[in-house]
């Protein structure tokens, strides 16, 4: 608070690109995370998820959480904390992983950097820094810090993303794999580039001091200009994310440590994530529960589904008849993919019931009336869009 302005404590804080992202944003449609203003979208969602899936773009990651965990107990309290066994990480590798309570709720997911031995960077959605205090404790030599200002942290997606960063100069990024790190010096500094992303296309992530920032949207944007580079927000990503079929807190899941009802938060079984919990491992965090949730089952199961017809089943419930009498479940995110020209969606539903009949009843306007159908639903097994250039190494050129 100061005389001049009464709220400036409450106010938005701006991120590191945030003067060269307020020009572009001409809608000025601006969302929050994590006490960041961030980009709901620039000009129009849609615009900027062709952007992604036609050339390239890039999405302010500066308000994800990202902290340093140091010293020689470092590797040990991360795998007791999370479910994944990451001693088998390699050097400057990036891992996907997720952390539970002692009841086997999911707290959060992220990933995990290994930058060196005993160093790693962990990156959340969420401000993880109390969890992980109390994750550490028993451990001597262990150093963690909250360096989420400090970096400055920028998401370039889509098939031209690597021939822009080869004309950024950053020579042989085109040998990086997916989930491989590189560093690059920059402006007298470094320049950490890691090929993961939320969109499931050919991605890199960014990452440099905050006081850099402009320097490294210049340099991009420069580079970029022959690329059709141009910047997304909120909106486009979450189009992109559901066709690659990740998760989204808030709407796949709810944070345990947030959740007020009675198993209204999930287990890693519940979101398909079974893959990420490792029971040869010595203990983690909520691994008893894991187990016996893993011995009878998930009550629900994360399921995709491509719907018939072309209206989004937002917010519908699943049935297991056309009479829609029997609820067996319920959509989390639904939407009409562009690119893969189908109907499709990701609900919880019971998993005694996958084997059988599933049925969305889907509510939509039509000239401000009000309209209801019901539409068939079909399992899909795989992730609804996922283009080769996305894992070739090196991706195709643009």
């Amino acid at each position: 608070m100061t005389e001049s302005d009464p709220y400036a404590g409450e106010r938005l804080k701006e991120s590191a690109f945030h003067p060269r992202q307020a020009v572009l944003n001409i809608r000025n449609a601006w969302a929050s995370w994590n006490g960041y203003k961030l980009a709901n979208y620039y000009y129009d969602a849609e615009y900027e998820y062709f952007c992604i899936r036609n050339q390239c773009g890039t999405y302010d990651i500066c308000p994800m959480q990202k902290y340093r965990i140091t010293g020689s107990d470092a590797e040990k309290m991360l795998n007791r904390m999370v479910t994944r066994d990451i001693r088998k990480m390699a050097l400057n590798r990036v891992t996907y992983v997720v952390w539970c309570t002692d009841a086997g709720r999911m707290v959060d997911d992220g990933t995990i950097f290994k930058l060196g031995d005993n160093k790693y960077m962990l990156t959340c959605g969420s401000p993880c820094g109390a969890w992980l205090k109390m994750s550490a404790f028993g451990f001597d030599d262990i150093s963690i810090v909250d360096e989420s200002d400090d970096i400055a942290a920028l998401s370039l997606q889509g098939p031209t993303s690597c021939s822009v960063l080869k004309a950024m100069g950053l020579h042989g990024i085109e040998t990086a794999k997916p989930f491989d790190i590189r560093q690059f010096t920059f402006h007298d500094s470094t320049l950490m580039v890691s090929r993961t992303g939320f969109t499931g296309d050919l991605g890199y992530e960014l990452w440099v001091k905050s006081e850099l920032g402009l320097e490294l949207w210049d340099d991009l944007y420069s580079a970029g200009a022959d690329f059709g580079i141009q910047p997304f927000g909120e909106a486009a990503t979450n189009m992109a994310r559901l066709e690659a079929g990740f998760i989204m807190p808030g709407m796949e899941f709810n944070e345990a440590l947030k959740t007020v009802h009675f198993e209204h938060d999930q287990t890693p079984f519940e979101l398909n994530l079974g893959w990420l919990v490792d029971f040869k491992k010595p203990h983690f965090n909520g691994r008893a529960a894991l187990l016996r949730d893993y011995e009878r089952g998930p009550r629900y199961t994360l399921t995709k589904l491509d719907i018939e017809g072309n209206k989004p089943a937002i917010e519908s419930y699943i049935y297991s008849n056309k009479s829609c009498n029997r609820q067996i479940g319920y959509v989390t995110s639904a939407m009409w993919s562009p690119t893969v020209k189908a109907n499709i969606a990701l609900a919880m539903i019971e998993t005694k019931e996958l084997r059988g009949e599933l049925f969305a009843e889907i509510y939509y306007e039509k000239e401000l009336r009000q309209y209801s159908k019901v539409a068939r639903c079909e399992i899909q097994t795989k992730a609804f869009w996922t283009p080769a250039r996305a894992r070739a190494t090196p991706p195709p050129d643009h």
